[in-house]
């Protein structure tokens, strides 16, 4: 789990999870979404692949890059909804 999380500890790859809670994207469109290169992005989306946070699917000649499932999509919005919640002092 302590792997899972550093895995979404990474500011590049939360950019990308939240790009692609809103649509799926091939890498030229999440590279500037998330204003990064080509490269990097696929970088990162072999890491992401690789803790099942994202999928792909062919469609053509295009790769379509998506969270995996609803459980990566609830993590993602649970998080945000808790970073916009007020401070307690």
């Amino acid at each position: 789990m302590a792997e899972f999380f550093g895995v979404l500890g990474d500011p590049n790859r939360w950019r990308i999870l939240s790009a692609l809670a809103l649509r799926e994207m091939r890498v030229g469109e999440l590279a500037a979404a998330v204003a990064m290169s080509e490269s990097a992005v696929s970088h990162q989306l072999r890491i992401l692949r690789a803790t099942r946070l994202v999928s792909y699917r062919k469609r053509g000649r295009n790769v379509l890059y998506c969270l995996k499932d609803d459980h990566v999509f609830n993590l993602y919005r649970e998080a945000s909804e808790h970073l916009d919640e007020p401070m307690e002092e």
